[in-house]
């Protein structure tokens, strides 16, 4: 059986991310950033009633994190964005490309992210 390797295709960090407009955030005083996520829909509803769920979760993003979400603005793209990254947290972020690919998986998953630019490559392979 074959392992798959973890690779990141260089399309991939072409992408330009943005905060998705309909999540709230804030500015923790230690400088940690935490996201502030309503949770709606009528299944969140029945859950609020009969299992006593929370309205709102709150997700606290690390110190990388809570460093790249601010920089989140869809001009910059992954690249551009892993150069701030290296620049203010040295080697301490290696391996700097891999982690941003998959914090930004893990985003786009939750759907805390939009993308304001696509490679051209990334759009026929979705379809």
């Amino acid at each position: 059986m074959k392992k798959k390797r973890n690779v990141i295709s260089t399309n991939y960090l072409e992408r330009k991310p943005k905060r998705h407009l309909d999540i709230g955030w804030k500015t923790e005083e230690d400088g940690k950033v935490t996201l502030e996520i309503e949770n709606v829909g009528w299944a969140n509803k029945l859950a609020q009633k009969l299992f006593k769920r929370p309205k709102v979760s709150y997700v606290h993003l690390d110190e990388m994190g809570s460093f790249i979400w601010p920089l989140m603005d869809g001009d910059k793209d992954i690249i551009a964005l892993g150069k701030d990254v290296k620049e203010h947290f040295g080697d301490k972020a290696e391996p700097l490309y891999e982690r941003l690919a998959q914090f930004f998986k893990i985003l786009d998953s939750y759907h805390f992210v939009e993308w304001t630019y696509i490679p051209e490559s990334k759009k026929k392979n979705s379809k």
